[in-house]
Protein backbone atom coordinates (compact mmCIF):
# COMPACT_ATOMS: atom_id res chain seq x y z
CA UNK A 1 0.00 0.00 0.00
CA UNK A 2 1.05 3.49 -0.93
CA UNK A 3 2.22 6.07 1.82
CA UNK A 4 0.26 8.31 0.44
CA UNK A 5 -3.15 5.79 0.61
CA UNK A 6 -1.91 4.81 4.28
CA UNK A 7 -1.79 8.36 5.66
CA UNK A 8 -5.19 9.70 3.88
CA UNK A 9 -6.83 6.94 5.47
CA UNK A 10 -5.00 7.68 9.21
CA UNK A 11 -6.31 11.35 8.67
CA UNK A 12 -9.67 10.10 8.03
CA UNK A 13 -10.19 7.69 10.90
CA UNK A 14 -8.67 10.63 13.48
CA UNK A 15 -11.36 12.99 12.19
CA UNK A 16 -14.08 10.83 12.22
CA UNK A 17 -12.83 9.45 15.95
CA UNK A 18 -13.06 13.54 17.43
CA UNK A 19 -15.26 15.93 16.88
CA UNK A 20 -13.65 18.41 17.77
CA UNK A 21 -10.77 17.82 15.28
CA UNK A 22 -9.04 20.52 13.63
CA UNK A 23 -9.11 19.43 9.62
CA UNK A 24 -6.50 20.97 7.66
CA UNK A 25 -6.65 20.32 3.66
CA UNK A 26 -4.36 23.29 1.88
CA UNK A 27 -2.73 23.71 -1.47
CA UNK A 28 -0.91 26.81 -2.36
CA UNK A 29 1.83 27.56 -4.68
CA UNK A 30 4.28 30.76 -4.17
CA UNK A 31 6.27 32.62 -6.47
CA UNK A 32 9.57 31.15 -5.55
CA UNK A 33 8.27 27.73 -6.60
CA UNK A 34 7.41 26.20 -2.84
CA UNK A 35 4.14 24.63 -2.73
CA UNK A 36 2.16 23.02 0.35
CA UNK A 37 -0.04 20.29 -0.49
CA UNK A 38 -1.08 18.66 2.57
CA UNK A 39 -4.34 16.74 3.98
CA UNK A 40 -4.82 16.25 7.30
CA UNK A 41 -6.12 16.22 10.91
CA UNK A 42 -5.41 16.87 14.31
CA UNK A 43 -7.85 15.25 17.14
CA UNK A 44 -7.77 17.04 20.73
CA UNK A 45 -4.32 16.60 22.25
CA UNK A 46 -1.43 17.26 20.91
CA UNK A 47 0.22 16.72 17.41
CA UNK A 48 3.39 17.68 16.47
CA UNK A 49 4.19 19.07 12.61
CA UNK A 50 7.72 17.56 12.33
CA UNK A 51 9.97 18.49 9.49
CA UNK A 52 13.17 19.88 8.61
CA UNK A 53 13.58 24.10 8.11
CA UNK A 54 12.26 24.87 5.17
CA UNK A 55 9.60 21.79 5.37
CA UNK A 56 6.38 24.72 4.89
CA UNK A 57 5.89 24.08 8.65
CA UNK A 58 5.06 28.02 9.90
CA UNK A 59 3.47 27.87 6.55
CA UNK A 60 0.86 25.73 7.46
CA UNK A 61 0.51 27.46 10.83
CA UNK A 62 0.43 30.94 8.79
CA UNK A 63 -2.70 29.32 6.97
CA UNK A 64 -4.63 27.67 10.06
CA UNK A 65 -5.02 30.74 11.92
CA UNK A 66 -5.62 33.35 8.68
CA UNK A 67 -2.41 34.74 8.10
CA UNK A 68 -1.95 32.98 4.68
CA UNK A 69 -5.02 32.91 2.17
CA UNK A 70 -4.50 29.51 0.47
CA UNK A 71 -5.46 29.41 -3.78
CA UNK A 72 -7.33 26.33 -2.43
CA UNK A 73 -8.34 24.25 0.95
CA UNK A 74 -10.48 23.46 4.16
CA UNK A 75 -10.01 24.44 7.60
CA UNK A 76 -12.92 23.02 10.19
CA UNK A 77 -12.54 22.49 13.95
CA UNK A 78 -15.15 20.40 14.53
CA UNK A 79 -18.04 21.19 12.44
CA UNK A 80 -16.91 25.59 12.66
CA UNK A 81 -15.89 26.05 8.75
CA UNK A 82 -12.90 28.71 8.80
CA UNK A 83 -12.26 28.62 5.47
CA UNK A 84 -13.99 26.90 2.67
CA UNK A 85 -12.55 27.96 -0.83
CA UNK A 86 -15.36 26.84 -3.05
CA UNK A 87 -17.82 28.06 -0.54
CA UNK A 88 -16.17 31.43 -0.14
CA UNK A 89 -15.79 30.93 3.53
CA UNK A 90 -12.88 32.91 4.65
CA UNK A 91 -13.30 33.67 8.45
CA UNK A 92 -11.42 36.86 9.95
CA UNK A 93 -8.38 36.57 11.58
CA UNK A 94 -9.69 37.42 15.30
CA UNK A 95 -13.15 35.47 14.91
CA UNK A 96 -11.22 32.19 14.44
CA UNK A 97 -10.88 31.60 18.08
CA UNK A 98 -7.33 30.15 17.78
CA UNK A 99 -4.19 30.54 20.12
CA UNK A 100 -1.15 31.01 18.20
CA UNK A 101 2.36 31.52 20.07
CA UNK A 102 5.31 32.46 17.87
CA UNK A 103 9.02 31.47 18.04
CA UNK A 104 9.58 35.32 19.25
CA UNK A 105 6.71 35.23 21.80
CA UNK A 106 5.49 38.67 20.38
CA UNK A 107 4.55 40.03 23.85
CA UNK A 108 3.98 43.30 24.10
CA UNK A 109 6.83 44.53 25.31
CA UNK A 110 5.17 47.98 27.05
CA UNK A 111 2.69 45.84 28.80
CA UNK A 112 3.28 44.84 32.41
CA UNK A 113 2.43 40.53 32.73
CA UNK A 114 -1.38 41.32 33.82
CA UNK A 115 -1.83 43.45 30.79
CA UNK A 116 -0.47 41.11 28.20
CA UNK A 117 -2.61 38.39 29.64
CA UNK A 118 -5.18 40.29 29.90
CA UNK A 119 -5.38 41.46 26.07
CA UNK A 120 -7.87 39.86 23.67
CA UNK A 121 -10.24 39.47 26.34
CA UNK A 122 -12.22 42.70 25.36
CA UNK A 123 -15.92 42.01 26.43
CA UNK A 124 -15.34 39.40 28.55
CA UNK A 125 -17.16 40.56 32.01
CA UNK A 126 -14.57 41.33 34.33
CA UNK A 127 -15.26 38.66 37.05
CA UNK A 128 -14.83 35.70 34.18
CA UNK A 129 -11.76 37.77 32.96
CA UNK A 130 -10.30 37.60 36.66
CA UNK A 131 -11.04 33.91 37.13
CA UNK A 132 -9.41 32.63 33.95
CA UNK A 133 -6.23 34.98 34.25
CA UNK A 134 -5.70 33.16 38.21
CA UNK A 135 -6.32 29.96 37.24
CA UNK A 136 -3.83 29.95 33.80
CA UNK A 137 -0.85 32.40 36.36
CA UNK A 138 -1.75 29.21 38.26
CA UNK A 139 -1.62 26.74 35.60
CA UNK A 140 2.13 27.96 34.44
CA UNK A 141 3.44 29.26 37.39
CA UNK A 142 3.79 33.03 36.65
CA UNK A 143 1.41 34.74 39.49
CA UNK A 144 4.16 36.28 41.13
CA UNK A 145 5.54 37.90 37.95
CA UNK A 146 2.22 39.95 36.76
CA UNK A 147 3.26 43.25 37.59
CA UNK A 148 6.25 42.98 35.55
CA UNK A 149 7.44 43.77 32.29
CA UNK A 150 8.66 41.29 29.82
CA UNK A 151 12.31 42.89 29.64
CA UNK A 152 12.48 41.53 33.34
CA UNK A 153 11.42 38.18 32.59
CA UNK A 154 13.77 35.27 32.03
CA UNK A 155 13.13 33.16 28.60
CA UNK A 156 11.84 30.59 30.68
CA UNK A 157 9.18 32.82 32.23
CA UNK A 158 8.49 34.73 28.86
CA UNK A 159 7.47 31.32 26.82
CA UNK A 160 4.92 30.91 29.90
CA UNK A 161 3.58 34.02 29.65
CA UNK A 162 3.08 33.90 25.89
CA UNK A 163 1.39 30.61 26.77
CA UNK A 164 -0.82 31.68 29.40
CA UNK A 165 -2.08 35.03 26.77
CA UNK A 166 -2.65 32.42 24.24
CA UNK A 167 -4.64 30.05 26.24
CA UNK A 168 -6.97 32.51 28.42
CA UNK A 169 -8.80 33.34 25.77
CA UNK A 170 -10.29 29.83 25.81
CA UNK A 171 -9.20 29.05 22.21
CA UNK A 172 -11.00 26.42 19.89
CA UNK A 173 -6.95 25.13 18.85
CA UNK A 174 -4.06 26.34 19.53
CA UNK A 175 -0.97 26.63 16.94
CA UNK A 176 2.82 26.28 18.32
CA UNK A 177 5.98 27.16 16.44
CA UNK A 178 8.60 25.96 18.08
CA UNK A 179 8.12 27.94 21.84
CA UNK A 180 10.59 26.09 23.53
CA UNK A 181 13.61 26.36 21.20
CA UNK A 182 15.88 28.41 22.87
CA UNK A 183 15.61 27.30 26.17
CA UNK A 184 17.71 24.93 28.26
CA UNK A 185 16.59 20.98 28.47
CA UNK A 186 15.54 21.36 32.46
CA UNK A 187 13.68 24.84 31.58
CA UNK A 188 11.66 23.14 28.41
CA UNK A 189 11.42 19.71 30.28
CA UNK A 190 9.32 22.10 33.10
CA UNK A 191 7.49 24.10 30.57
CA UNK A 192 6.53 20.80 28.59
CA UNK A 193 5.09 19.54 32.08
CA UNK A 194 2.40 22.24 32.51
CA UNK A 195 1.15 22.64 28.83
CA UNK A 196 1.00 18.61 29.21
CA UNK A 197 -1.48 19.14 32.39
CA UNK A 198 -3.36 21.40 31.31
CA UNK A 199 -3.90 19.98 28.28
CA UNK A 200 -5.10 16.70 29.58
CA UNK A 201 -8.07 18.69 31.28
CA UNK A 202 -9.14 21.04 28.35
CA UNK A 203 -8.22 18.65 25.66
CA UNK A 204 -8.45 20.72 22.21
CA UNK A 205 -6.67 20.47 19.29
CA UNK A 206 -2.61 21.43 19.43
CA UNK A 207 -0.54 21.91 17.06
CA UNK A 208 2.93 21.97 18.01
CA UNK A 209 5.88 22.85 15.25
CA UNK A 210 9.44 21.02 16.09
CA UNK A 211 12.41 19.74 14.58
CA UNK A 212 13.59 18.76 17.76
CA UNK A 213 13.62 14.59 18.60
CA UNK A 214 13.45 15.01 22.01
CA UNK A 215 10.74 17.55 22.26
CA UNK A 216 8.68 15.02 19.53
CA UNK A 217 8.70 12.13 21.98
CA UNK A 218 8.58 14.29 24.92
CA UNK A 219 5.30 16.18 23.86
CA UNK A 220 3.77 14.37 21.30
CA UNK A 221 0.85 12.29 21.04
CA UNK A 222 0.75 11.69 17.58
CA UNK A 223 2.81 13.09 14.81
CA UNK A 224 2.17 14.69 11.26
CA UNK A 225 5.50 14.75 9.27
CA UNK A 226 6.03 17.52 6.39
CA UNK A 227 8.51 17.60 3.65
CA UNK A 228 8.76 20.19 1.42
CA UNK A 229 5.20 20.87 1.68
CA UNK A 230 4.11 17.63 1.24
CA UNK A 231 2.85 14.93 4.12
CA UNK A 232 5.32 12.40 4.35
CA UNK A 233 3.65 10.58 7.30
CA UNK A 234 0.98 10.28 10.45
CA UNK A 235 1.42 8.43 13.56
CA UNK A 236 3.15 8.24 16.77
CA UNK A 237 6.58 9.35 17.63
CA UNK A 238 7.79 5.76 18.05
CA UNK A 239 5.99 4.71 15.10
CA UNK A 240 7.71 7.14 12.44
CA UNK A 241 11.06 7.63 14.11
CA UNK A 242 12.28 4.67 15.68
CA UNK A 243 11.35 2.16 12.29
CA UNK A 244 11.15 4.96 9.73
CA UNK A 245 9.79 3.83 6.37
CA UNK A 246 10.88 7.18 4.35
CA UNK A 247 14.36 8.45 4.05
CA UNK A 248 13.46 12.24 5.19
CA UNK A 249 11.92 10.59 8.49
CA UNK A 250 15.16 8.45 8.93
CA UNK A 251 17.61 11.43 8.31
CA UNK A 252 15.48 13.62 10.83
CA UNK A 253 15.23 10.76 13.21
CA UNK A 254 19.31 10.63 13.47
CA UNK A 255 20.48 7.72 11.39
CA UNK A 256 23.89 7.82 10.75
CA UNK A 257 23.88 5.38 8.32
CA UNK A 258 21.80 5.52 5.00
CA UNK A 259 23.08 3.09 1.81
CA UNK A 260 22.15 2.69 -1.40
CA UNK A 261 21.18 -1.11 -1.40
CA UNK A 262 20.16 -3.53 -4.01
CA UNK A 263 18.25 -6.66 -2.98
CA UNK A 264 19.57 -10.33 -4.56
CA UNK A 265 17.54 -12.67 -2.65
CA UNK A 266 13.66 -13.06 -1.00
CA UNK A 267 13.43 -15.91 2.01
CA UNK A 268 9.75 -16.05 2.44
CA UNK A 269 9.88 -18.44 5.27
CA UNK A 270 12.41 -16.54 7.38
CA UNK A 271 10.76 -13.29 6.70
CA UNK A 272 14.02 -11.73 5.25
CA UNK A 273 15.39 -10.64 1.95
CA UNK A 274 19.51 -10.14 1.64
CA UNK A 275 20.80 -7.03 0.37
CA UNK A 276 24.00 -5.78 -0.79
CA UNK A 277 25.38 -2.35 0.02
CA UNK A 278 28.60 -2.57 -1.07
CA UNK A 279 31.41 -4.66 -3.14
CA UNK A 280 31.33 -8.13 -1.09
CA UNK A 281 29.15 -6.30 1.74
CA UNK A 282 25.56 -8.18 2.54
CA UNK A 283 23.29 -7.89 4.85
CA UNK A 284 20.33 -9.14 6.09
CA UNK A 285 17.10 -7.39 6.42
CA UNK A 286 13.34 -7.89 7.53
CA UNK A 287 11.21 -9.10 4.39
CA UNK A 288 9.54 -5.95 2.16
CA UNK A 289 7.24 -5.88 -0.66
CA UNK A 290 10.13 -4.96 -2.77
CA UNK A 291 11.27 -8.16 -5.19
CA UNK A 292 14.62 -9.01 -6.10
CA UNK A 293 16.68 -7.08 -8.47
CA UNK A 294 15.19 -3.71 -6.83
CA UNK A 295 17.14 -1.09 -5.49
CA UNK A 296 16.55 0.35 -2.06
CA UNK A 297 17.54 2.35 0.71
CA UNK A 298 18.74 1.36 3.68
CA UNK A 299 18.75 2.71 6.86
CA UNK A 300 20.96 1.66 10.28
CA UNK A 301 20.94 3.90 13.59
CA UNK A 302 24.47 4.04 14.66
CA UNK A 303 23.28 2.94 18.36
CA UNK A 304 21.69 -0.26 17.02
CA UNK A 305 25.27 -1.13 15.87
CA UNK A 306 27.46 -3.59 18.55
CA UNK A 307 31.08 -3.54 18.11
CA UNK A 308 33.35 -6.40 18.86
CA UNK A 309 37.30 -6.35 19.33
CA UNK A 310 37.62 -10.07 18.26
CA UNK A 311 35.47 -12.02 15.64
CA UNK A 312 32.62 -13.28 17.25
CA UNK A 313 30.79 -16.79 17.93
CA UNK A 314 27.55 -18.30 18.34
CA UNK A 315 25.23 -14.98 18.35
CA UNK A 316 21.71 -14.92 16.88
CA UNK A 317 22.22 -11.86 15.16
CA UNK A 318 22.90 -12.42 11.52
CA UNK A 319 24.75 -9.70 10.22
CA UNK A 320 28.58 -9.61 11.23
CA UNK A 321 30.96 -7.34 9.30
CA UNK A 322 35.06 -7.23 9.58
CA UNK A 323 36.17 -3.70 9.62
CA UNK A 324 38.92 -1.28 10.71
CA UNK A 325 38.64 1.18 13.20
CA UNK A 326 39.63 4.69 11.38
CA UNK A 327 37.85 7.19 13.87
CA UNK A 328 37.18 7.58 17.20
CA UNK A 329 35.37 11.05 18.42
CA UNK A 330 33.86 11.59 21.84
CA UNK A 331 30.88 13.26 22.10
CA UNK A 332 29.46 14.19 25.31
CA UNK A 333 28.66 10.33 26.87
CA UNK A 334 28.94 8.83 23.49
CA UNK A 335 32.06 7.62 21.43
CA UNK A 336 31.59 7.65 17.76
CA UNK A 337 33.35 5.28 15.79
CA UNK A 338 33.93 4.99 12.30
CA UNK A 339 34.89 1.62 10.41
CA UNK A 340 35.57 1.23 7.19
CA UNK A 341 34.07 -1.77 5.90
CA UNK A 342 34.59 -1.26 2.54
CA UNK A 343 32.15 1.35 2.88
CA UNK A 344 32.52 3.36 5.74
CA UNK A 345 29.60 2.53 9.11
CA UNK A 346 29.16 5.08 12.03
CA UNK A 347 28.31 2.80 15.44
CA UNK A 348 28.02 4.42 18.78
CA UNK A 349 29.32 3.20 22.50
CA UNK A 350 30.04 4.49 25.74
CA UNK A 351 33.41 5.51 26.98
CA UNK A 352 33.37 2.66 29.25
CA UNK A 353 32.84 0.65 26.15
CA UNK A 354 35.54 2.42 24.58
CA UNK A 355 37.98 1.36 27.65
CA UNK A 356 36.86 -2.41 27.81
CA UNK A 357 37.39 -3.00 24.22
CA UNK A 358 40.50 -1.18 24.71
CA UNK A 359 39.95 0.51 20.99
CA UNK A 360 42.40 2.04 18.82
CA UNK A 361 42.73 3.61 15.82
CA UNK A 362 43.50 0.91 13.10
CA UNK A 363 42.47 -1.87 14.84
CA UNK A 364 40.70 -4.85 12.72
CA UNK A 365 37.00 -4.68 14.88
CA UNK A 366 33.53 -6.51 14.25
CA UNK A 367 30.28 -4.97 13.46
CA UNK A 368 27.15 -6.96 15.08
CA UNK A 369 24.15 -5.86 13.47
CA UNK A 370 20.26 -7.68 14.11
CA UNK A 371 18.02 -8.27 10.76
CA UNK A 372 15.49 -5.45 12.43
CA UNK A 373 18.17 -2.92 12.92
CA UNK A 374 18.05 -2.19 9.14
CA UNK A 375 15.16 -0.48 8.27
CA UNK A 376 14.42 -0.13 4.35
CA UNK A 377 13.68 3.56 3.42
CA UNK A 378 11.06 5.26 0.41
CA UNK A 379 13.57 8.13 -0.95
CA UNK A 380 11.03 10.05 -2.40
Amino acid sequence: MKLETQNSKLAAKVESESPTALVVRLRHAFPTGFSLDLNFSVPSGITMLFGASGAGKSTVLDAIAGLLHPQEGRIAIGERVLLDTHAGINVAVARRSIGYVFQNLALFPHMTVQANLEYGMHGVATTERRRRIDAMAEAFHIGHLRQQLPRTLSGGERQRVALARSLVTNPSALLLDEPLAALDAATKSRIIADLRAWNEVRRIPVLYVTHDRQELFALGERVVAIDSGKLLAVGTPQELLRAPRHEVLAQLAGFENIFEAAIIARDESSGTMTCRIGPGILLEVPLSFESSGESVRLGIHAGDILLASHKPEGLSARNLLAGRLCRLERRDVTVIAEVDCGIPFQAHLTPGAQQSLQLQLGDQVWLIIKTYSCHLLRSA
